[in-house]
């Protein structure tokens, strides 16, 4: 077993936590995280009420926390109050500024990770006293900034913490997908990591088997981070952000060409939604990390976490005598 201050304070027996996939981070997912023995945490994402109590009443019996994109929370403020109601684990703000939140998060007792892109967004998140820092880098699926690299945030966060905030623990997130990348983002100065995409393709993950398939064959070549799918989608993300997709037709398309897309939007989003029903992943968005290229089966999410701890744990265990 690897211990590190994640794991003492939020009791777990691997330092891994699941990303916060907007839909994909459900019930049935994240508390199989939690069973394995991570820190399962639902993506609250664009759902609502209805969606959060019925992922908690799946989840029963397991401690599991939430994760808010945080300028979606500022417009329905209230799915904070909901959540803070079901004493979750923890609450995670996403993509955007914490302040208005904190405090009650804090009154609650519930600790508060932020995920944050670079360095300014870290120190914020320190001013408004952060449980968890979540370095992000721009290899992760989904949204984000994707300025900067994992392996060049992770240990400035790092030392940012140590200097400013000691009490403060941090996770890696962003191409984190074996025991590789969790032996990295513990050599990195980080107490953990945030795991989305490997998750994502576990046998609980409520993905599109279709969806699923393709990522299992594609490479890390065939990711970029694009605008396009908030554009069709009508996402209204802040400026700066994009998702990491998979390639396809759509990507093809419209990729560097927004200004026309939003021209023949209306015709675009009804031919969109219809390749959604029908699982055409030529045109519908696939969201995955450029850790695509080492995911190629679909285990169950324990078997994930598994894995993930005892190649982790030999490569920091030959470390270790190496340097004896």
């Amino acid at each position: 077993m690897i211990t590190t201050r994640f794991t003492s304070q939020f009791g777990l027996s691997v330092p891994i936590a699941l990303a916060p996939m907007a839909a994909f981070a459900d019930g049935r997912l994240a508390g199989a995280v939690s069973q394995a023995g991570g820190l399962g945490i639902l993506g609250a994402g664009y759902s609502d009420s209805d969606w959060l109590d019925t992922q908690f009443a799946i989840a029963a019996g397991t401690r599991v926390g939430v994760g808010f994109i945080a300028w979606k929370l500022a417009e329905r403020p209230e799915l904070l109050d909901l959540v803070l109601d079901h004493e979750p684990a923890a609450v995670v703000l996403s993509f955007g500024d914490p302040t208005p939140f904190a405090e009650r998060i804090h009154t609650a007792k519930v600790p508060l990770f932020v995920q944050v892109n670079d360095l300014d967004e870290a120190r914020r998140a320190i001013d408004v006293g952060v449980d968890v820092l979540v370095a992000q880098g721009g290899e992760a699926g989904g949204h984000g900034k994707g300025i900067r690299s994992t392996f060049t945030l992770v240990p400035e966060v790092a030392d940012l913490v140590a200097d400013q905030a000691p009490n403060t623990l941090v996770l890696a997130a962003g191409g984190v997908a074996d025991g590789r990348g969790l032996a990295a983002a513990l050599s990195l100065g980080a107490d953990g990591a945030l795991v989305g995409s490997r998750l994502w393709a576990a046998q609980e993950s409520p993905v599109n088997p279709a969806a699923r398939d393709r990522a299992l064959a594609a490479g890390s070549d065939d990711t970029v981070r694009s605008t396009v799918f908030d554009i069709v989608r009508g996402y209204p993300w802040p400026q700066g952000y994009g998702g990491r997709v998979l390639r396809n037709d759509f990507v093809r398309r419209w990729h560097g060409n927004e200004t026309a897309l939003q021209t023949n939007l209306v015709a675009t989003q009804s031919d969109y939604r219809a390749a959604v029903e029908a699982s055409d992943f030529d045109t519908a968005a696939v969201h995955i990390s450029e850790a695509v290229g080492i995911i190629r089966d679909n285990p169950t999410a324990a078997a994930v976490i598994e894995r993930m701890e005892l190649e982790a744990a030999a490569i920091l265990g030959r470390l270790s005598y190496a340097a004896q």
